[in-house]
């Protein structure tokens, strides 16, 4: 376990996990909108309230901070090619995990975080049993099983909808290099083609041109 700044007083441990391979977009909008949940409950129980902001400046000399502390787990390198073939992951488990750990929305990081998180697992955290898992829209591989199973029966299943970069992950990612490279390729053949056929039309036009100076002598 990487650990940013420990949890303050009164913030909720949220848990997340996930591959994270070419961090990108659509990780960050998840973990924005994880971030953005857990404030919409803080501000239900209060946590904005001045009375309780100014309870927190002082005791933390005048900085204030949110009301959730998120804990990412990171999946081996063996667990993501299991789940998306032989070309995954893409990076490997501690490129994965610094990207993660240097997004603002994230303060601690686990590396080789289970598929499957048990409640053993869940409830042997450092900092304790989280108060919510969070789990976001995955369009990449089919799951035959609920790898939340533990975390529903438990009560602390939370789950982010749909958003706008959703469909930004790593196969999609690979998708377009691969797209963008077939275009240059076939572009490529193309000036091929013409630089050729230029070059036909050249020699060409210099042989006829020593013709008619023959023809002349």
């Amino acid at each position: 376990m990487v650990e940013g700044v420990r949890p303050k007083p009164g913030q909720r441990i949220v848990y997340v996990d996930g591959g994270f391979d070419l961090f990108s977009s659509g990780h960050i909008e998840f973990l924005r909108q994880v971030v953005k949940a857990e404030e919409a409950l803080g501000r239900q129980a209060g946590w904005y309230a001045p009375s309780a902001t100014q309870e927190r400046c002082a005791a933390e000399d005048d900085s204030d901070y949110g009301p959730a502390y998120v804990v990412a787990g990171v999946h081996d390198d063996e667990v993501i090619n299991y789940w998306k073939g032989v070309n995954y992951p893409i990076m490997n488990i501690f490129e994965r995990g610094l990207c993660v750990l240097q997004c603002r929305y994230v303060n601690s990081v686990i590396f080789s975080a289970p598929f499957i998180p048990s409640k053993a697992f869940l409830k042997g955290l450092a900092f304790g049993t989280p108060d919510a898992v969070y789990h976001g829209p995955t369009a990449f591989m089919p799951f035959k099983h609920d790898p939340y199973v533990a975390a529903r029966e438990m009560g602390i299943y939370r789950d982010i909808g749909n958003h706008s970069f959703q469909n930004v992950n790593a196969g999609e990612i690979v998708q377009r290099i691969l797209q963008s490279r077939q275009l240059y390729e076939e572009r490529q053949k193309k000036k091929g083609k013409k630089a050729v056929s230029e070059h036909a039309v050249c020699l060409r036009e210099r042989m006829e041109e020593e013709a008619a100076a023959l023809e002349k002598e």
